[in-house]
């Protein structure tokens, strides 16, 4: 399922998307409000989880003009404005739900998935690819049925990679999943974290492929 987080806060955004990303979420970010509305087009979420106070363009004014431009996606606001009025307005302008700040995380994917349910995209089972497979509910990653013993980095990056088997991925878009938030990785860190990842996937069945100047790919 992939989420379409728009939100600038930027420990708000680490936390969310590393949460989800356990999860076998696919998140994209988005801290703009001016920005939102192209990413909301390109990237097709599932859900959006929207932030109010948005630092150019108010979130209510975001969700306004998606709805009226025709985007159906189901959106779940988060703020810290709490009041009835502010919930009514919400839900008036067009959200489908409200979670006011602080919230308990487990209580958002529930919220998340109901969303998800109600527009007929639930999260199906993961599909395995050499007997790999992540766990939607831990973000875990079994091989055979058995969990791996991989560092989070190892994992996020080997998430990324299981959700488009056989396929390129960008070298930027797995960076962002194995870093996320963190300004002082150098780009060329995710190199290191391929070479261990190789390591852990020697015997699966499974190939970590470079391909220069595009990204990297999981073949079988």
């Amino acid at each position: 399922m992939k989420l379409l987080l728009i939100e600038d806060n930027p420990t708000m955004q680490t936390t969310l998307q590393r949460s989800f990303q356990r999860r076998g979420f696919q998140v994209v970010v988005c801290g703009e409000g001016g920005r939102a509305l192209d990413r909301w087009a390109a990237s097709v979420p599932d859900v959006v989880l929207l932030d109010l106070s948005l630092p150019d363009v108010d979130g209510l004014d975001v969700l306004a003009q998606a709805r009226q431009r025709g985007y159906t996606t189901p959106v779940l606001i988060l703020t810290a404005r709490s009041t009835v009025g502010d919930r009514v307005l919400g839900l008036n302008t067009g959200a489908d739900d409200y979670l006011a700040k602080p919230f308990d995380l487990d209580e958002l994917e529930a919220r998340v998935q109901a969303l998800a349910r109600r527009a007929g995209k639930a999260m199906a089972p993961a599909p395995e690819f050499c007997g790999l497979r992540v766990d939607a509910a831990s973000g875990a990653i079994y091989h055979l049925g058995q969990p791996m013993d991989l560092s989070p980095r190892e994992a996020a990056l080997l998430r990324g990679l299981l959700a488009q088997p056989g396929q390129a991925v960008a070298r930027e878009r797995l960076f962002e999943l194995v870093f996320p938030g963190d300004a002082s990785a150098q780009a060329e860190a995710i190199e290191v974290v391929v070479y261990r990842l190789r390591k852990r996937l020697a015997g699966t069945g499974a190939q970590l492929v470079t391909l220069r100047g595009l990204g990297y790919l999981l073949k079988g």
